[in-house]
Order: C-alpha cells, then structure tokens, then sequence
C-alpha cells in the first residue's frame, strides 16, 4: 500500500464516516438538532471535496496506484452507504429509494471486479449517466442532511427530489452497465 497525500486523504473520508454518524447520536446538550445537522453536512461535503481533490492530487503528482484506485470507490460507497442509512433512521429519505442506491453500488462494483479479473473492465467504465446519478445524489444527500430551509429554498423537497431522480439515473445507469457486460457474463459465466 504506497502511503501519499492521495491515499492518506482517501483514508481521512474513510475515517470521518463515525464522526459524521456520530454527529446524531450526540446527546441534545451537546449539540442541538440544527446544530447536529450542519456539522454533519460540513463533514459530508468536506468527503466529497476529498474525493474529488485525491483523485486530481494522485493525477498532478503522479501518485496514481492500483490500490489507490481500489480504495477510493470504496471510500466513496461506504459514505453515500453511511449517509443514506443515517438518513432513512432519521425519516428523511425513503428505504427503498436508499437500498436500490445502495443495492446498485454494490453490485456495479462486483460487475467491475468480476469484469477486471476476465480483462475486460474498460466494458464497464464510468459512463455519463453515472455521473449525473453520483451528481445527483451527492447534492441530495447534503441538502436532505441540512433540513432547514437555505436561501428560501425547501431542503427535503429538493434533496428528496433530487435521491429520487438519483435513484431513477441508478436503475438506469445499472441497465446500462449490465448491458455493456453482457456479451462477457455470456462467454464467462458457465
């Protein structure tokens, strides 16, 4: 495991996921509700900032390595996973909506492990539907952890929205992906 800024920063979103979820489970004396919902919003975006600014560091210092490449995905879908369980307890996002997000990323990433192991993971890339479903997402998840109104905006309208339209771009963008797999599932998969 080389040990760089990239991947130091990708450990630090892995290690802020029990301090994000612990914002709400903090005594109410300690932190009052809005107060729980801010810092929790902060320390969400500050892991979505990370995961934007390792890659970019890994690429610029020329610091890229495959398990770099393993553990940022990871770090990534242990804190959606995180966040959208928090929220479900919380009542502000729908269980279902939550488990076909996460349901998805789960088995996208076992599609691109099984993918890579026959040599044929460039199939099975990053598409733009996904990145509109992680854009999607990435913004409703902070808004529906905000829960209180922002610039006259209503936060769980828009951040439940925006999981649902998440959710719609996750099926979708599975289709897609499973798709593209299927010629290899069909050769392999006896």
């Amino acid at each position: 495991m080389p040990l760089n800024i990239p991947n130091l920063l990708t450990w630090a979103r892995i290690l802020l996921i029990p301090l994000f979820v612990g914002f709400f489970y903090l005594p109410l004396h300690w932190l009052d509700a809005a107060t729980q919902n801010l810092a929790a919003t902060v320390v969400f975006i500050a892991a979505a900032v990370t995961d934007w600014f390792d890659g970019w560091l890994a690429r610029k210092l020329g610091q890229t390595s495959a398990f770099g490449a393993f553990l940022d995905p990871v770090a990534d879908k242990l804190m959606v996973a995180a966040a959208l369980v928090v929220l479900v307890q919380l009542e502000r996002a729908d269980a279902i909506v939550s488990f076909i997000i996460i349901g998805r990323e789960i088995t996208i990433s076992a599609l691109r492990e099984w993918m890579a192991k026959i040599g044929a993971s460039r199939n099975v890339a990053v598409s733009l539907i996904g990145k509109f479903k992680t854009t999607a997402q990435m913004v409703a998840i902070p808004l529906l952890l905000y829960h209180a109104p922002l610039l006259g905006m209503d936060t769980q309208w828009l951040g439940g929205w925006l999981l649902d339209a998440a959710a719609v771009l996750t099926l979708w963008s599975m289709a897609y992906y499973l798709k593209k797999a299927w010629p290899d599932i069909a050769a392999h998969g006896r």
